[in-house]
């Protein structure tokens, strides 16, 4: 068996109703009282913000609001955070949104104490010590950000993502409420779940796979695809909503101790140049990778469609992989995702500058079956002139 470290930093809470007890929590966990809040503007006009402050006010704390993000984080929006942390002198941060806003909290998080750019953090393990103590409060099933030890930030002059990979910016408490899901938008629903479901696919079929990530991985799958359907079509299925938050969550454990793939590195390289979201991006390419990984790891492939209900013991690996990207792209068409040709920005003379930005990502070597930057090409031509219908 391959050597493998597994550290889990993060306390996690979750239940229903669990927003309402934010301070106490934060009280009993974290040291500090001098709190930023990072927040977008969407959450913000929802009250959530607003009613933190207000927890945290009555047992003592001191809370500024900093709503400056943006989807697919910008790395100047952090400098600017980190900057208004310093200057508050916030010995704590609390996250409250999506992935874009938890990804921000941890870049500030390092800017506040480190200073210097968000691109100085680029890669594993370059973070110099301890940062800002970090509670995330998730608002979205999808990214997994409350649980894991990465952010991911767009070079705004490249128009790049860039992953800052690092235990240091895992955060101390998660405090996830499914609660606060019930809101989103269908489409918004439909995103965040599948990317969540690719974090899953990836953590179990990468080659930094480890069995504890496996396992994760395994059982994030079976609280998301039979829900997530569910969600989209009724915002008011309870029940889908709360599979689909702990889904999220354990997908984050797993893909945080292995890695994602080539989906990811494909959707990030579109949501660095077209700032295209990234749960849509991930579906959009899904399908289409997992034909072409299946093809060296058809086992893992054949696993995944059991695990899903798509095949019984009886049926090959092959025809079970099969019958696994027809559900893929039978999913993204009933919960309405857009197709990679759709998207009014696409230009196929970008696709090998796309296939690039793909092939240099620090993922793709985790791939499950070896990918070049030709093969990257040849995806992206794929998604784009056989879109799925």
């Amino acid at each position: 068996m391959k050597p493998f470290d597994f550290q889990l930093p993060t306390i996690i809470k979750i239940r229903n109703g669990l927003f309402k007890d934010t301070a106490s929590y934060i009280k009993k966990h974290i040291q500090g009282r001098r709190v930023l809040i990072v927040t977008d503007p969407g959450i913000e006009q929802l009250g959530y913000p607003s009613e933190l402050s207000n927890q945290l006010n009555s047992l003592g704390y001191v809370c500024t609001v900093y709503t400056n993000v943006k989807p697919n984080p910008r790395d100047v929006d952090c400098i600017n955070g980190g900057e208004r942390a310093r200057e508050f002198q916030a010995d704590l941060i609390v996250a409250i949104g999506g992935g874009s806003v938890i990804d921000s909290a941890k870049a500030i998080a390092i800017l506040s104490v480190f200073g210097g750019s968000t691109q100085d953090y680029s890669g594993k393990d370059l973070v110099p010590g301890p940062v800002l103590p970090l509670v995330v409060i998730p608002t979205t099933a999808g990214t997994g950000a409350e649980v894991t030890r990465s952010s991911v930030i767009t070079d705004s002059e490249k128009k790049r993502k860039f992953t800052i990979k690092d235990v240091h910016i895992a955060p101390k408490l998660a405090l996830v409420d499914p609660e606060l899901t019930y809101k989103l938008p269908a489409l918004l629903t439909a995103s965040t779940g599948m990317d969540a479901l690719v974090h899953a696919i990836e953590a179990y079929t990468c080659k930094l796979s480890n069995p504890i990530a496996e396992g994760l991985a395994i059982e994030a799958m079976t609280h998301i695809y039979p829900y997530l359907k569910r969600a989209v079509l009724n915002g008011e299925d309870y029940e889908a909503r709360e599979h689909l938050m702990i889904g999220s969550t354990i997908a984050g454990m797993a893909f945080s101790h292995a890695d994602v793939a080539s989906v990811h590195c494909m959707a990030e390289a579109i949501g660095g140049l077209y700032d295209t979201p990234h749960g849509i991006a991930n579906s959009m390419f899904l399908p289409y990778v997992l034909a072409f990984n299946a093809e060296t790891e058809p086992v893992k492939h054949g696993v995944i469609a059991r695990t899903l209900g798509l095949a019984d013991p009886a049926i090959g690996d092959e025809e079970a992989t099969q019958r696994l990207v027809e559900a893929m792209k039978q999913l993204a068409r009933e919960i309405r995702i857009p197709t990679f040709a759709s998207l009014p920005s696409v230009r196929p003379e970008d696709f090998s500058a796309l296939s690039e930005a793909a092939f240099q990502n620090g993922s793709t070597p985790s791939n499950a079956r070896t990918i070049t930057k030709e093969d990257y090409l040849n995806l992206f031509k794929k998604a784009y002139h056989q879109p799925i219908e």
